[in-house]
């Protein structure tokens, strides 16, 4: 599985963007996919995660009731909804997956390129 993210941008505080993640390649029954960002000179962290199959999902708390992760089957692709932006969601975000079942905030093994978002106030 490869990962390809778009749909950055830079946007007033307020705004919202629609990130994608098309994985190319078939992802496993098993396989649960993540949002991690990184802002400049901090460390990468989690925003939000989906097992492919039954959809459950898990959000940092920094981005619960404001971003919503989703995945659409038929086109292999993740989507991260983002709504009410605000300067600190400024980074730049990266999809990853990894072969599990379960919620996980660590150890995915394929990552994609990054996608940069950039919130004004």
């Amino acid at each position: 599985v490869q990962l390809q993210a778009s749909g950055g941008g830079s946007v007033q505080a307020g705004d919202s963007l629609r990130l994608s993640c098309v994985a190319s390649g078939r992802t496993p029954g098993s396989y649960v996919m993540t949002w991690f960002r990184q802002a400049s000179e901090k460390e990468r962290e989690f925003v939000a995660a989906i097992t492919w199959r039954i959809e459950l999902t898990d959000y940092s708390d920094s981005v619960k009731g404001r971003f919503t992760i989703s995945r659409d089957n038929a086109k292999n692709t993740l989507y991260l909804q983002m709504n009410n932006l605000k300067p600190e969601d400024t980074a730049v975000y990266y999809c990853a997956g990894a072969n599990s079942n379960f919620l996980q905030r660590s150890r995915y093994d394929v990552w994609g390129q990054g996608t940069l978002v950039t919130v004004s106030s």
